[in-house]
C-alpha cells in the first residue's frame, strides 16, 4: 500500500497547488461529476482488458482505475488509512457467506 499512499500524498500536494496544466488540479476544478464520470470510464475499461485476458493492458486499466479512485477519495476526505482499516476489520470475518433465499414462486 506505500504506492497507494505515496500517490494519495501526490494528489492531495497537487489538489492544494491548483498547478496550471496539472491534470489532477483539472479534476479537482471540474468536481466531483467528472471525478465519478472518469471512475465509469476506467472500470469499463478495466473489465474490457480483464474479459481480453491482457494482463498488460488490465494492469494499466487498473493503474488509471486506482488514480482515479484515489482523487475521488481525496475529493471526499476518505485516506488510504480508512480504507486499511476496513480492509482489516473485514479480513477479522470467516463464514460469512450471506444465505440466499428461495423465492417461492407460486405464492
Amino acid at each position: 500500500m506505500d504506492a497507494i499512499k505515496n500517490e494519495y500524498q501526490v494528489i492531495l500536494d497537487r489538489k492544494a497547488e491548483k498547478a496550471e496544466g496539472s491534470y489532477t488540479a483539472y479534476l479537482f476544478e471540474q468536481g466531483i461529476d467528472k471525478i465519478l464520470k472518469k471512475v465509469g470510464e476506467e472500470c469499463s475499461e478495466t473489465i474490457i482488458a480483464s474479459k481480453n485476458e491482457n494482463k498488460e493492458e488490465t494492469v494499466f486499466e487498473i493503474t488509471d482505475l486506482l488514480y482515479h479512485i484515489l482523487v475521488m477519495m481525496a475529493y471526499q476526505g476518505i485516506t488510504p488509512d480508512d480504507i486499511d482499516e476496513e480492509l482489516a476489520r473485514r479480513a477479522e470475518k470467516r463464514n460469512n457467506l450471506k444465505k440466499f433465499h428461495k423465492v417461492d414462486k407460486n405464492s
